[in-house]
């Protein structure tokens, strides 16, 4: 195994796209959409390009009807590859080598180094993005050059593959790829690959039944022309969706035993005629041919059909000679019809009128050569179409139902599968509550159902309902008894079908009279509810619904069934964990006058996470300012982030410095990282938390002094009234629950209106931009002067978020105020029992200028129990101060850290009931600590006048 590094600036201005995508950048303008699809493909099945680990298979080899179609092919491609360094590698449809032929003796070492040899498993799996294995994922040709290669080790080499199909089942056999240095690299090699296929495709054609040949020298003994003759004109292809056409409406026509005509519009203003000819084998072998004739439009040449799907361009198939002899009869088989090359000159049009015979529409044809299209049997090939139709219709709702968990994207999903390969019009109905996530009632009729989803052929049938309506299906109509009954329901002709009509006769005879006429309904069930009901109607083509349509039709709505109630249970889970933490969130603004507050929250689109603000009222008109992000998504992120939330307006309750509130709150993390106080055990393997961050901030509007601390949290911003945005130099402490190490805290002052931003990462970071990027995009946000709050969140998320956020956004702008100097009055006080007096007095006139008298007894009361207190049991100066806010604040501050307690006293005791009258004439009182000592404070609610 080699690593080697390549310099490929020629592909597209490349240099390190490779890395990039690594890294996880966006390299959609570098890298081709079809090898960036393989490389997400391969980061999905978690590849390492440094690394790989190849089974090997030996002794694989391919079936003989394979080898003897591919044989003479690669003979001839190693022959004309004899002199060019380029190796061919033959695979089979698991992607594994089998042959490796030709190349010089310079490259077979380097692949030899790679051990790129039979038994190689090149899948992209495996070995990542190469010619084999995404030839194979995409099901058609593919060139990677150069470090387009996942690997690094197959990075030295650029290789090009096409998938070999069987031209009859449509089923990829094998894959052959052309390998070569990467210098060597040319994009014809995908074209000389995909020519090889073709020719291996041609062969493995010519191998028909003995029956088949029969019918192709019946055929060719009525006397019509040798299919591969023609003027030899060079002329124009005709196109992969002109080719797809004539191929499906040719099977459809040998299909039906009624028909003998038809005519098929193609680009460039050509038409198609075919015709359907019985043909009889000399040992009485009955079926059909069709031909075809090409008017108008350029000169054509060697037109080529296949009944496979088309994946990369038209396939090419050899012009099969009539063999000397008629085959004997074989037994009936089920092999769909042969298809021979076609040569089509471009003789002057002739009008036709139909229907006509075959022998009138063979002697119209007669003046101009046609050629042979197909040849098969009737109930054969009809059963092949509809049966590789219905395998491809399935196949292609397997991948296409269910991209994602949205119940209604879904419901559309469904329809656009169905329409138009299967019916004109799909519609699919479901209960609100399945839409909500919720279990739904028993269904039936009367039930009320909305429309979610609608698809149709050209404009939807007038009248029918529309997308966001609300049906009440009468019980005789066909939706309400397949809910009934719990099964499909078919009406082939509508017309007939009274309880369908009863639904609303005026507007159902006005649908008939559209042209729709066979529905199919089918309830939607998984799991064994009833989820809603799925309609099929036909109009544009005139096949009415058959059983086998009604059997399809039950699969397909299965199917979804089961993505919807996914979606569904998803949904539930979803706006569960969803309801838990909006319960969890703050449900308005606290009254408080320090800040003016806005705050913005918007959960992930992947699930909710554990992202919280807060805005609590402290003691002295402070505010504290909360932002935390919890680890993770889910239910148990929204549990945590509840818990820590209450803990914190606990630990404000008591005052705490901002330090000592998150070494607590650190503390209580670690203990529920651990697993202690949980009450349910968790079924989760990774339910413990890993941490949270958390930034804490006290604003004091007296001061204007702001105190911060963060533990491991995204910077704040402080935006000036002038305009200017600085991010606070905080130390980042360790998120919470890593313990040990203490927080730093920063003290400001802030300029009165200046604007202090709080956010968690999930607003400057996510997967496609870095945090400093982010930063200074916010930055450049902000900075705009006198913006109210609430219009700095909507710039902030309008200018930051993704339509479709990858983690939780929460924003918190708060604009400071000022509580000035006419709303604060303080006296500092000597430790002399002798000024409780003037203290009482400076009371009772600081309340009468403030026009407060009805507050005067009380707040003199108060305040001379705690400077009383304060100057018998304390020591230092003793500071008193009232505060106008929302509430009239008294406190009074000493020098001791010793604090006081509220008892009850004894009918013997001479004290001891001082904080007890001032807990019952005060609303609120309680204790916090400054590094002088405390203070001691009251507050009491203002006179309503006031």
């Amino acid at each position: 195994m080699i690593s080697l590094s390549v310099a490929w600036d020629d592909i597209g201005g490349l240099v390190d796209a490779h890395e990039r995508f690594l890294a996880g950048a966006r390299v959609e303008a570098d890298v081709r959409g079809s090898v960036l699809e393989s490389w997400k493909r391969c980061r999905s099945a978690g590849l390492e390009p440094h690394q790989l680990l190849v089974p090997y298979a030996p002794d694989l080899t391919l079936d003989e009807r394979f080898l003897r179609a591919a044989d003479p092919v690669l003979e001839r491609l190693t022959a004309s590859l004899a002199e060019v360094g380029m190796a061919i590698a033959l695979c089979d449809a698991q992607g594994r080598m089998v042959q490796r032929l030709g190349g010089d003796p310079q490259l077979r070492h380097r692949l030899d180094e790679v051990n790129f040899a039979p038994g190689y498993d090149a899948s992209e799996p495996v070995v990542g993005t190469n010619g084999v294995g995404t030839a194979l994922a995409e099901r058609g040709p593919i060139y990677v050059v150069g470090r387009e290669h996942f690997a690094d080790c197959l990075q030295p080499f650029a290789c090009a593959g096409a998938p070999v199909r069987d031209p009859l089942s449509g089923r990829i056999e094998a894959v052959l790829d052309l390998t070569c240095l990467r210098d060597d690299g040319d994009p014809t090699m995908l074209r000389m690959v995909r020519e090889a296929a073709r020719h291996i495709e041609a062969r493995l054609l010519d191998q028909a039944t003995q029956r088949e040949q029969a019918l192709l020298a019946a055929y060719r003994r009525s006397g019509r022309p040798a299919p591969g003759h023609g003027d030899g004109s060079d002329g124009d292809e005709l196109g992969r969706i002109d080719l797809a056409v004539l191929r499906e409406r040719a099977e459809e026509l040998i299909a039906s035993p009624n028909r003998t005509l038809d005519e098929v519009a193609l680009s460039g203003g050509r038409f198609a005629t075919l015709l359907r000819r019985q043909v009889m084998g000399a040992t009485g072998e009955t079926g059909a041919a069709v031909e075809a004739r090409i008017l108008g439009g350029p000169r054509l040449s060697d037109l080529q059909l296949t009944t496979s799907p088309p994946v990369a361009g038209p396939v090419p198939v050899a012009t099969r000679a009539a063999p000397a002899t008629p085959a004997a009869p074989a037994a009936p088989t089920t092999t769909p019809p042969v298809v021979v090359r076609t040569v089509v000159p471009p003789p002057p049009p002739t009008p036709l009128s139909a229907p006509q015979s075959a022998e009138t529409v063979g002697d119209i044809l007669g003046g101009a050569e046609s050629r042979l299209l197909l040849v098969g049997e009737p109930g054969v090939g009809r059963l092949a179409v509809l049966a590789r139709r219905r395998l491809e219709l399935l196949h292609d709702a397997g991948v296409r139902i269910g991209t994602t968990l949205d119940v209604t994207r879904t419901a559309e999903e469904l329809a656009e599968v169905a329409v138009p390969r299967f019916a004109d019009f799909a519609a699919v109905d479901l209960p609100d509550a399945v839409l909500r996530g919720e279990e739904p009632e028993t269904l039936g009729g009367g039930t009320a159902l909305r429309r979610v989803a609608m698809r149709a052929v050209r404009k939807q049938p007038a009248n029918l309902y529309d997308v966001g309506d609300t049906i009440e299906y009468v019980p005789s109509t066909p939706q309400a008894r397949s809910l009934e009954i719990t099964q499909s329901v078919m009406e082939p002709v509508l017309a007939e079908a009274g309880g369908w009509l009863a639904q609303d006769p005026e507007r159902m005879e006005r649908v008939l009279a559209a042209g729709v006429h066979s529905l199919i309904t089918v309830p939607l069930r998984a799991r064994g509810t009833t989820l809603g009901v799925v309609s099929f109607y036909r109009s544009e083509r005139p096949a009415a619904f058959e059983d086998d349509d009604l059997s399809l039709a039950q699969e397909l709505v299965g199917r979804a069934a089961i993505c919807i109630d996914n979606a569904r249970r998803y949904t539930r889970e979803h706006n569960t964990a969803l309801a838990l933490q909006r319960s969890l969130l703050p449900k308005g603004r606290p009254e408080q006058s320090a800040v003016e507050a806005a705050y913005r929250y918007l959960p992930a689109q992947a699930g909710v996470g554990g992202d919280w603000f807060d805005v609590i009222p402290l003691s002295g008109a402070r505010v504290a300012l909360v932002v935390g992000d919890v680890v993770g998504h889910g239910l148990h992120a929204a549990a945590t982030m509840g818990r820590l939330r209450t803990a914190v307006h606990n630990f404000c309750s008591l005052d705490l410095p901002p330090d000592d509130l998150l070494t607590h709150l650190d503390d209580l993390v670690g203990r529920l990282d651990r697993g202690e106080g949980w009450a349910v055990e968790s079924t989760q393997a990774d339910s413990g938390i890993v941490g949270a961050t958390c930034l804490y901030a006290v604003y004091d509007p007296v001061s204007r002094r702001c105190t911060l601390t963060r533990a491991g949290h995204p910077l704040p911003a402080v935006v000036a009234p002038d305009g200017t945005v600085e991010f606070v130099d905080l130390p980042s402490g360790p998120p919470l629950g890593l313990g040990g190490v203490p927080f730093e805290t920063v003290e400001l002052e802030l300029a009165e209106g200046s604007q202090l931003v709080l956010y968690t990462d999930g607003l400057v970071e996510d997967r496609l931009r870095d945090i400093d990027s982010g930063l200074d995009r916010l930055r450049t946000v902000l900075a705009v002067p006198g913006r109210p709050p609430e219009d700095t969140c909507e710039a902030v998320l309008d200018a930051l978020l993704p339509s479709r956020p990858s983690d939780d956004v929460a924003l918190l702008v708060a604009r400071t105020h000022v509580l000035g100097p006419e709303r604060v009055a303080q006296w500092d006080l000597p430790s002399d029992p002798a000024v409780v007096s003037r203290a009482r007095t400076a009371v009772t006139g600081q309340l009468s200028a403030w026009g407060l008298d009805d507050l005067a007894f009380t707040t003199e009361l108060v305040a001379s129990e705690l400077v009383t207190n304060a100057i018998r049991h304390a020591t230092g100066p003793v500071q008193l101060r009232l505060l106008r806010d929302r509430a009239l604040i008294c406190e009074v501050s000493d020098g001791s850290s010793t604090s006081p307690r509220l008892r009850r006293a004894r009918t013997e005791d001479e004290g001891g009931r001082g904080l007890f009258l001032v807990a019952q004439l005060t609303e609120r009182w309680g204790t916090r600590y400054t590094p002088y000592g405390k203070v001691i404070w009251t507050e009491q609610p203002l006179p309503p006048s006031s």
